[in-house]
């Protein structure tokens, strides 16, 4: 009969057959309470080591589901982080497009009432012929600003 682990380390709790004639000798009989004591002690002893086996157990698989979890909720933060960048880069392409197609005297009193840098980046963007013409229409202290936050756009790429 093969036995595993712990039930061969089970002590058991009752005196042997061995004790029968043994019970009037005081040290016999204090050494099978003294083993009974260790069975018991060793009994409790492996319920607790299988106890905590049984939570470690418990406790990788609920950090493996979480990390599933987490690997996904990653994941479509991705794709949302690649879904909102290709919307936000299509809503500057429709940006440019207009500004390409208005006045450049027009394009340059709106661009004037932007903050540099957005003003900048759109310059930066429209058509170059586009661009220099706009930049005509500016006052020339606003050009030389839109200018330099241009080149500071093209130095950062």
């Amino acid at each position: 009969m093969v036995m595993d682990g712990f039930s061969r380390l089970r002590a058991t709790a009752e005196p042997s057959e061995l004790m029968a004639g043994c019970t009037d000798v005081p040290e016999a009989v204090a050494l099978a309470e003294t083993l009974r004591e260790r069975g018991l002690r060793i009994d409790r002893y492996m319920q607790d080591m299988q106890r905590r086996k049984d939570e470690i157990a418990l406790a990788e698989k609920q950090l493996t589901e979480k990390l599933v979890e987490l690997r996904k909720l990653k994941q479509q933060i991705g794709n949302d982080d690649r879904g909102y960048a290709q919307a936000q880069s299509d809503d500057i392409a429709r940006l440019i497009a207009v500004y390409d197609q208005m006045k450049p005297e027009q394009a340059a009193m709106v661009l004037s009432n932007l903050p540099p840098d957005f003003a900048a980046q759109i310059l930066a963007r429209v058509q170059p012929e586009t661009g220099a013409r706009i930049m005509a229409s500016v006052e020339p202290g606003q050009a030389a600003l839109l200018t330099s936050y241009m080149g500071a756009i093209r130095a950062r790429k």
